[in-house]
């Protein structure tokens, strides 16, 4: 906790010994300057939103429920925790799956921040319950990005 007074990770560790939390701030700071972070300011602003979306629509739901289940072992206490979060996480799956029905990725057809962001716990959503096959949108754009140049799976 002395790093992160909310006692979460991620946490990065700059060399001046300056620290900064929070997944998404950690990649926006990371990104900054690079291709991932676009230069027309209503795209970046497309992106933030999906960036928001990803913490408010998405990971409450998705990344739960996976931790109840592949961590916790979907204990019988939260079983019925688990079985409510599944219409938000496909909900927002869906969401997602119909915004890339006309583009590569998320906010277009360059890879973002947002995309990145996304993809963390979506490529591992069916270790919460979720049927990825249900969105072959999903299933092809997470196929794109295990194939960008640079990708580094962390298995």
């Amino acid at each position: 906790m002395s790093l992160n007074p909310n006692g979460k990770i991620p946490v990065l560790v700059l060399e001046d010994g300056r620290v900064l939390s929070e997944s998404n701030a950690i990649l926006g700071y990371l990104a900054e300057g690079t291709k991932f972070i676009p230069t027309d300011t209503f795209i970046k602003a497309k992106m933030y939103q999906w960036m928001f979306f990803e913490q408010y629509s998405h990971e409450p739901f998705i990344a739960v429920a996976r931790f109840i289940n592949k961590y916790l072992g979907l204990p019988p206490e939260r079983i019925e925790e688990y079985h409510n979060l599944q219409p938000k996480g496909h909900k927002a799956l869906s969401i997602m799956d119909n915004a890339l029905v006309e583009h590569d990725y998320l906010v277009g057809n360059e890879l973002t921040i947002a995309d990145i962001a996304l993809y963390a716990y979506t490529h591992v959503a069916e270790e919460g319950g979720f049927n990825l096959k249900l969105y072959p949108n999903i299933q092809v754009w997470c196929q794109r990005i295990r194939e960008y140049l640079g990708y580094v799976d962390m298995i």
